[in-house]
């Protein structure tokens, strides 16, 4: 049933409520933006129509207060919530509380958000679309004999992950038995405390491999795959550098990737915005269905880029109820594009966090360059949330021309106060394995070397 949406509230932060609320703007929308303690003074709440503090700095006590949040909600008259990504995005509960204050969640049902929010499950999901899964558990372990069991027949080494994990967090990679003996009560730990849940399955683990994923937009009729993303460079599993398209895939592991999408999709009775991940084997040319993130992605904009295509207006669309009509053979990628996560860290001394006041600041100007941040001369950064300060999107013609183009860009960038990453996305653009496009997701393991 189709609903105008005329005013959303942004249930999110940093570059990615800006993010939204730019294309509020656009589609001539009102917006709230909620806002803790600590925020009080961000580009956001400068930028939105109306704004409400939500509470105290810790996240627990703002950001993934349901109760509060869905108050607002209801005192301002907001026709749906906008989630962005990482807090209450992927929360089952939260999207539910949306539809009982008769409020649209901006994203896939609650009963998608519970099947495909679930690791062990998500792939047993896919398993029947009939798309090749990584070996493992069949579901959710009990405990380390389990995992041991499994881990032996389908042969070392392994991967245990939590079931309800994201963002890198909540997993390990095993080489033999007595580690995973001595470490299992210890992961499961981890799980329960970031994710209030201890439930864990095993992978087996591929060394040599690429970590793809794929764009898809879903809306009540038609399902679309919006091309592919190439996420290999990673620290801790935490994506750092992001492109589009994943050039390492021919045409025809391209077709059968997307048309993989498609299924899950299906079997899913997915909608809106999503992203589907996927290992691909160097060795073997094949890919494996690791996880779906049901949310915008922060690296949608290298998709946008290439696409020319914004996909939270898609989102606001599809949450209206509004059928997209869109033509998939008309969705074409065009040239190439980069993303380089800028966080407010020292790559020198291990990625150490830098909060601190920013007391100097030049973007990049050059055309083909979008630049998407939060932050501004004499912004202090807070203690209380993730380092992303911004996210440098170079698109040019050709995967080369975006390396190069990036490179310029980064030279360009100026932060005085605090301590960023710039530098190392400086040293990977240079590196000859990585403009030679022959590297794995080891790569930052040689490259710290």
């Amino acid at each position: 049933m189709k609903k105008k949406i005329t005013k959303i509230l942004i249930a999110n932060r940093g570059e990615i409520a800006v993010r939204i609320i730019k294309t509020c703007q656009k589609m001539d929308i009102q917006t709230v933006q909620v806002y803790s303690d600590a925020d009080e003074n961000s580009l956001a709440v400068k930028l939105a129509d109306e704004t409400v503090n939500i509470g105290p700095g810790p996240a627990l006590q703002s950001y993934f207060n349901i109760e509060k949040i869905i108050s607002v909600a209801k005192q301002h008259a907001v026709d749906a919530i906008h989630p962005g990504y990482g807090f209450l995005s992927e929360k089952a509960e939260f999207a539910m509380a949306c539809l009982e204050a008769g409020i649209s969640f901006i994203g896939p049902h609650p009963e998608t958000l519970i099947d495909m929010g679930d690791k062990a499950r998500a792939k047993l999901i896919a398993q029947q679309a009939g798309v090749p899964v990584s070996p493992g558990s069949t579901g959710e372990i009990l405990n380390s004999d389990d995992a041991i069991k499994i881990a032996n027949s389908i042969g070392y080494p392994v991967i245990i992950k939590a079931s309800a994990g994201g963002g890198g967090r909540g997993m390990k990679v095993f080489y033999d038995e007595q580690e995973i003996r001595r470490n299992y009560e210890g992961l499961a730990t981890e799980a329960l405390r970031s994710f209030a849940n201890s439930a864990l399955y095993v992978e087996k683990y591929f060394e040599n491999i690429r970590h793809i994923e794929v764009q898809v937009l879903c809306d009540q009729e038609d399902i679309y795959v919006l091309g592919e993303r190439d996420c290999s460079i990673q620290r801790k599993n935490q994506k750092l550098i992001e492109e589009c398209p994943a050039v390492i895939l021919t045409s025809d592991v391209s077709a059968l990737i997307y048309e993989a999408s498609k299924r899950i999709c299906a079997e899913a009775k997915y909608l809106n915005v999503g992203t589907i991940e996927y290992l691909y084997d160097l060795n073997t040319s094949k890919f494996y269905f690791l996880e779906m993130n049901t949310r915008i992605q922060v690296e949608h904009p290298v998709t946008e880029m290439c696409f020319n295509f914004d996909l939270v207006e898609a989102q606001i669309k599809v949450a209206s109820g509004e059928k997209l009509g869109l033509d998939q053979n008309s969705l074409i990628s065009h040239g190439h594009s980069i993303e380089c996560r800028i966080n407010a860290e020292n790559p020198d001394k291990k990625f150490m966090p830098s909060p601190g006041t920013i007391i100097k600041l030049k973007w990049p100007t050059l055309e083909g360059v979008r630049i998407d941040s939060h932050v501004f001369e004499g912004y202090t950064i807070p203690i209380y949330y993730d380092s992303l300060i911004a996210k440098i999107i170079c698109w040019s013609h050709s995967r080369d021309e975006a390396i190069e183009l990036m490179k310029q860009a980064l030279g360009e960038l100026q932060i005085e106060g605090i301590k960023t990453t710039a530098s190392f996305h400086e040293s990977v653009m240079a590196d000859a394995s990585f403009g030679a496009n022959q590297y794995d997701t080891r790569f930052l393991n040689r490259f710290f070397e």
